[in-house]
């Protein structure tokens, strides 16, 4: 039996016959079913399947959500911001005058002290000893003194008289020049142990509040050695020193004769702002930095100021009267420079170029690009593209729940 396989392919008009009859395989001619109707249906069920398969149509893009506010006109202070250091106006390092060993501190560290106040008594004994001993030799050149003016007296009415000759007055005279000379040293000897008793109390030299006790009770003192026992700083009032560039010396020095305000606060405190007035003005400005030296000086009744911290300073030079002025979160630099975001009325974002003229706190003075009244977005600007729609955030927000009628189970009005 021949088994040579039979190869059909899709063009072929045959179909394969099976016959069941003697078990092998037979064609038979068939004609082609269709025709130009078939090749129609074909068409129609391949554009079925290509539109069955198309993408659907994407949903219409989501509005952006931004946060606005009106561009506006306000008189806005203009001011020379830096960064100070807070000194004290009065500053004592206290230092024992004499040696001895310390007896008694009469303070607590961190103490408010008065000037004059005791703050340290050194044994006083060994002075009070050399107080007693230096009053012994002026007692007896006293004596001596007042019994050669005596002499010197007589010798001079006897000479008068001629009864005693020129020589013997001028050696009474002599001796008591001599004992006068011995009692002013007798005096000053005396004199400095008096001192010396008076340094072995400690007072305050000025007001103020006392830093760490630097030596303690029944430790030795040296007088005159330099050894600081504490260190006394004036808290209130207080000065502020603080830098400003060299552009700002001539605006600054023209209006120095005039109580310019300044306002410190510690550096990221904005609650506790203190006022003071301009009172320094250093008479040549730093070639190394460009900047000339000022000092404010500030009541610091709540003590927020402490002398060494840095603190944010902001020296008020005038008020500017009526400027263009829009929050700072409005305003985003740029390679091309600084630009804002403008809502119009069909809540569309579209960006502006703006020139800013300086910064405060919180607003950005302009020269223009907008006008007053127009809406400027100051959250949201990340997502924006120009002409792209918003929508406004809290916009709506009055209207209750049940400004939907019906909806979400509310009863319905009756017309």
């Amino acid at each position: 039996m021949n088994t040579t396989p039979l190869v059909l392919r899709a063009a072929d008009t045959t179909h394969l016959v099976l016959s069941r009859r003697r078990g092998t395989p037979s064609l038979r001619s068939t004609p082609r079913p269709g025709g130009p109707a078939l090749r129609a249906g074909r068409r129609v069920a391949c554009l079925l399947l290509l539109f069955g398969c198309a993408k659907p149509a994407a949903p219409p893009a989501a509005t952006v959500p931004v946060s606005l506010t009106a561009v506006r006109r306000a008189d806005v202070p203009l001011a020379i911001r830096a960064t100070g250091t807070v000194e004290p106006i009065r500053s004592a390092i206290v230092q024992a005058q004499v040696s001895g060993q310390l007896a008694h501190v009469r303070f607590r560290e961190g103490d408010n002290v008065d000037a004059g106040q005791i703050l340290f008594e050194i044994d006083p004994r060994p002075f009070e000893a050399a107080l007693t001993l230096a009053r012994g030799p002026l007692s007896r050149d006293q004596s001596q003194y007042d019994n050669a003016n005596r002499d010197l007296q007589r010798y001079q009415a006897l000479a008068a008289k001629e009864f005693v000759t020129q020589q013997q007055l001028d050696q009474a005279r002599s001796a008591v020049n001599s004992l006068v000379g011995l009692l002013r040293s007798d005096s000053a000897a005396v004199e400095q142990a008096r001192l010396n008793l008076q340094y072995a109390t400690i007072r305050a030299p000025v007001s103020g509040r006392a830093g760490s006790l630097l030596v303690k009770e029944g430790n030795q003192v040296r007088g005159g050695a330099g050894q600081t026992l504490v260190v006394i700083n004036q808290i209130s009032p207080i000065l502020v020193r603080f830098p400003v560039a060299a552009a700002y010396f001539d605006a600054v020095r023209r209006r120095a004769d005039k109580a310019l305000e300044v306002h410190a606060a510690p550096i990221g405190d904005s609650v506790h702002v203190q006022t003071g007035v301009l009172v320094f003005l250093d008479n040549a400005v730093d070639s190394l930095t460009g900047t000339v030296a000022l000092k404010a000086n500030f009541a610091n009744a709540d003590r927020t100021l402490w002398p060494g911290a840095l603190v944010a300073v902001s020296l008020q030079l005038d008020v500017e009267k009526d400027v263009l002025v829009v929050p700072s979160a409005a305003v985003q630099g740029g390679q091309s420079g600084n630009v804002v975001w403008i809502v119009d009325s069909a809540k569309k974002a579209h960006v502006v170029k703006v020139t800013v003229v300086r910064s405060t706190d919180s607003l950005a003075v302009l020269s223009g690009g907008v006008e007053p009244g127009q809406r400027v977005v100051i959250d949201g600007q990340l997502r924006l593209t120009d002409g792209v729609a918003v929508s406004i955030r809290g916009e709506g927000a009055a209207a209750g729940p049940d400004s939907g009628g019906s909806r979400g189970g509310g009863k319905a009005k009756k017309p």
